[in-house]
């Protein structure tokens, strides 16, 4: 397979010099571990006692990050990267309270973005998180089988409601939408109910996508497992597949708790089972849709790789690659570049309500090993470039 992602004119094709420069400032203080701690700390300080910094945040990480502050502004940056073949999620990324009208609220802006995607060819599919649509004991609780009160009953019929009217939107729309994963000890209840939301709405296709997060080792097994349903029960089925986002959390929690860890022991244990799910699903590919959200470029290759062996187009529309936008162009820009369906993920909402996320993303780039440094060397060599050296 030829090796493309090296190809930083096309990587950076839409990035001026000046938003070169910033991402290399960027990158070289995400880079600085204690520097993101401290800025961290600095930030959600700033924010909480409303001082004026929401500008500077904005020019600096929030537009590296972040789509715009709203759905409308996005636009300008889902056209402009579509110019280049790469399409966009639009993904709202407010952490809000754990109140009924904030899942309200989640609820319109998911319906929105529907109608968004339904319109625009550059916006292939939707996203929403569970816990945007419900509170995260009440999915732990029944993932535990326990009990619920008549009122925690009367709660969990709205979040069941609210997934059935996005499912049954998105359906009807034909929009596919992707559920992300979340923490272990909740994710149980959420599976179970967009399960149930594929047996319903994915009879003609794959719709309705959940996650796999391949860090846990009892992932491939739950797939096949699902797998044996979908062939009884004659639904097709949709997953995005990524490594997973909350590693240490899980760790300690397993060890708080004294339970087995559910993460697999090493990361190479991890980019096994990731590759042996990607394997399973394009040996499947006539019952299954993938969405294969990675940042790893052997793991995208090895992808490449399975779809040439199998004679299947790099524009199958039951083959998506992922990124997060901000992150790893080098991918995204050179898969869009040799045909094939990438999207990046685009967050947006206003600056305060999405610090949380970009918080996460600055710490997930400290703990991956050389994600940073992966960045950091292709602006470098595109710096270059430009220059003439």
């Amino acid at each position: 397979m030829e090796k493309i992602f090296n190809n930083t004119q096309v990587a950076f094709s839409l990035k001026s010099d000046t938003e070169l420069d910033r991402a290399y400032f960027l990158f070289k203080m995400i880079d600085n571990q204690p520097l993101v701690r401290i800025g961290t700390a600095v930030t959600n300080f700033a924010l909480k006692a409303n001082l004026p910094v929401e500008g500077l945040i904005r020019a600096t990480v929030f537009d590296h990050f972040c789509g715009g502050v709203n759905e409308v502004d996005c636009l300008s940056v889902v056209d402009k990267m579509y110019t280049k073949g790469v399409s966009s999620v639009l993904d709202y990324s407010v952490e809000g309270k754990e109140e009924e009208e904030q899942f309200d609220a989640a609820l319109e802006m998911t319906l929105k973005t529907i109608e968004f995607a339904k319109e625009r060819q550059a916006i292939p599919f939707a996203v929403f998180k569970p816990t945007g649509f419900g509170r995260f004991e009440l999915y732990e609780k029944l993932g535990e089988k326990q009990t619920l009160t008549s009122e925690e009953q009367a709660e969990w019929n709205r979040v069941v409601a609210r997934f059935d009217l996005v499912c049954k939107d998105a359906h009807s729309k034909n929009v596919a939408l992707l559920i992300d994963g979340e923490e272990s000890w909740m994710q149980d209840a959420a599976d179970d109910l967009v399960t149930e939301m594929m047996r319903k709405y994915n009879k003609e296709k794959a719709i309705v996508f959940n996650t796999l997060q391949m860090y846990r080792w009892d992932r491939l097994d739950y797939l096949k497992k699902l797998h044996e349903q979908a062939k009884k029960e004659e639904f097709f089925i949709g997953m995005k597949l990524v490594r997973g986002a909350y590693m240490e959390k899980e760790i300690a929690r397993a060890e708080e708790k004294g339970y087995p860890s559910p993460i697999c022991a090493s990361k190479e244990a991890t980019d096994e089972n990731y590759d042996a799910a990607v394997r399973y699903m394009i040996e499947h590919l006539d019952a299954m849709s993938i969405f294969a959200g990675t940042h790893n470029e052997l793991s995208t290759y090895t992808l490449m790789e399975l779809m040439q062996e199998k004679g299947i187009k790099t524009n199958d529309d039951r083959i998506w690659f992922g990124q997060l936008y901000g992150m790893s162009d080098n991918i995204s820009y050179n898969l869009a570049a040799h045909g094939y369906n990438v999207s990046k993920y685009l967050p947006f909402g206003p600056v305060k309500d999405v610090m949380p996320y970009l918080i996460r993303r600055a710490e997930e780039n400290t703990s991956v090993a050389g994600q940073t440094s992966r960045e950091l060397s292709m602006i470098k060599a595109e710096r270059n470039r430009r220059k003439g050296k």
